[in-house]
């Protein structure tokens, strides 16, 4: 079993880089889990915002 851990600044970005791992990924692996988060916090008056994924393969 094996882990790929995504964390990014922007949802789409996530898409992104997600997107572009599983084309990557050999046939014969498979997913067995998919985690998505997004985390948010305030700086000032600022919203920042973190949207993290990790996928679970063999």
């Amino acid at each position: 079993m094996r882990v790929k851990i995504f964390d990014e600044a922007h949802e789409k970005d996530l898409e992104e880089s997600i997107n572009a791992f599983l084309e990557e990924l050999d046939e014969d692996k498979e997913i067995i889990d998919i985690k998505y988060e997004v985390s948010v916090s305030v700086f000032s008056e600022e919203q920042i915002y973190c949207f993290s994924a990790m996928i679970i393969y063999t």
